[in-house]
Order: C-alpha cells, then structure tokens, then sequence
C-alpha cells in the first residue's frame, strides 16, 4: 500500500468523489513498476535539482497530487500526466503511487473536477499548492490561467505555490497544521534553509506570530549583509569552500530526523551539530538516530 502523506482528509480533498463513482475513471493506488512513460512526452529533460527537491518532499509527505494514467494492458498502465511525481516517488522508494486511471479523452474532465474542488474552504495550503501545481505541470497552466480558474489573485496562487521551496520538514509542519502558512511564507524572507527549519521549530515551540517570525527572519538578513560587507569576506569565502553535496547531506539528515542539522568539516576532523528543543525532542532524535530507517 501506497504511504500516507498523513494529510487528515488525503488524496480525497483534492479528486471529487465523483472520479471514483464513475466507471470510466478510478483513484486507485497502483505499483510504480506497472506504470510507464509516455513515449510522447514532449518533456525531455527534468532538471535534477528540482527532482530532488521533490523526491525529498515525496519521502516526507507522500504523494499529494495523483498521477493520470490510462490502461494500456493487464496491469500496464501509461502516465498521461504526472511524470515528476513519479519519478520521484520511484526514487523515495514508494511500492504504490495514488493515480486516476482514465481514457485519455477524459483529461479535460478531470483539469475541470480540480478547479472546481479547489473552491472547497477545508484544504489545507500544501494540499491547495499540490492542485495549483497538477494544474500547471499537467495540463499547462499559466499562474494567470489557474488564478482566473480558481477566482484568486496571480500573487495568492504563486506565494501559495512558493511553499515547496521550503524544506521537506518545514512543509511537514505546515501539512499537519502546526505551522500557519503565513509563518511558511515569512520563513521564504531568507535563503538559509536550516535558518528556515530552526526558525519553524521555534515558531512551532514558542508560538510565534506571523510578525515575529518576519523580524526574525529581517534580523537574519541583516546580520548576513553585514557579514558579506566585511572587508576580508572570510564568512562568505568560507560559504563557498564548502565541499559539493554537504548541504544536501545536512538536508537528508535534517529530513531524518526532522531538526535542523548543520555539518562542518575542517581540514583533519569534521562536526554535526543537532538542533533539540526539549527532553522528549532529544528522545526523539534518539529514537530515530537507533532506529531501523523508515523503508
């Protein structure tokens, strides 16, 4: 079976019920090896960065938004739309993926049912941003076009797509409710991805506003420039000499156990410094650093 993105209402906030009830279309949960590319597909290249990106997102929450795709023989199915998401649920490890299994004739129908669906009040943000996205990637759609198709202002859908910029952990947090989508937009005021996640467990723990997370984030921004004027720039010079895939390595082990991790390397030894907030968080982290990973 298919993980669940731990989402409260699932995969059915997004596909009307209506996709199931009709005999011509199905959300089912289908293996990733019984799907296929299409051979047609006018997308050639998909840039890795962003496939990683995903994949991590994937690992931590779970397919939000089902692929398309049509039978093409017993057990054999052809991805209509979707291929990101599948790639990188192949690459997270996923058994299943969530797909609406369609006649190709009827892919209007369903860029319809989501738009339409998208109007529903009980969506949370990651859900609202995982259809915005579909809707783009999937059928073309501009900002301005989905913005026109779900009633919003161009600035409402793009900010609101803008949270999957941030850390998988981070979109977490947002996805459960602990974290509004507001103190996720104000999080995007800084590049710093561990600033983000130490900054959103902060918020999470203390209760901050949405202002206060913004005053941090400027205090942040501020410090960064100061040190970027310095006149020797060793701080930046020293950013730069980080070694290829360190920052992504800080990225899996943040995402493992869900903290910000920050490693540093010298010239004979290295540093990993875990963020905790409390006791019970430090027996968190414990229980994931010993226990068997997650498959």
């Amino acid at each position: 079976m298919a993980r669940r993105s731990g989402l409260g209402k699932g995969l059915g906030a997004l596909i009307p019920s209506e996709v199931g009830a009709n005999a011509n279309a199905a959300l089912r949960d289908l293996p990733t090896s019984q799907i296929e590319p299409n051979p047609n597909q006018p997308r050639g290249h998909f840039d890795e960065e962003s496939l990683v990106s995903l994949t991590e997102s994937v690992r931590e929450l779970g397919v939000l938004q089902p692929v398309l795709v049509r039978p093409v023989g017993p057990e054999r199915y052809e991805l209509i739309a979707g291929e990101r998401r599948w790639r990188a649920a192949k690459r997270a490890g996923l058994p299943s993926i969530p797909a609406v299994v369609r006649t190709i004739d009827e892919v209007h129908s369903l860029e319809q049912a989501l738009v339409e669906n998208l109007h529903r009040e009980d969506l949370n943000p990651l859900e609202e941003a995982a259809a915005y996205q579909g809707l783009i990637e999937d059928f073309g759609l501009t900002h301005d076009d989905v913005a026109r198709r779900v009633g919003k202002s161009r600035s409402a859908v793009s900010n609101t797509l803008r949270l999957f910029a941030l850390p998988p952990g981070i979109q977490k947090l947002v996805a459960e409710g602990q974290l509004a989508a507001g103190h996720a937009r104000a999080l995007l005021g800084t590049p710093d991805r561990a600033f983000q996640e130490a900054l959103a467990r902060r918020a999470v723990v203390e209760d901050l506003s949405v202002r206060e997370v913004e005053e941090a984030v400027r205090a942040r921004s501020g410090e960064a420039a100061a040190v970027a004027a310095a006149p020797d720039g060793r701080a930046g010079a020293a950013r730069r000499l980080r070694p290829p895939g360190l920052l992504e390595l800080e990225e899996l082990l943040s995402g493992r156990l869900d903290t910000r991790v920050k490693v540093t390397m010298g010239t004979k030894r290295g540093k990993v410094v875990i963020d905790f907030a409390t006791l019970e968080d430090l027996e968190r982290i414990y229980r994931a650093m010993t226990g068997p990973a997650e498959p």
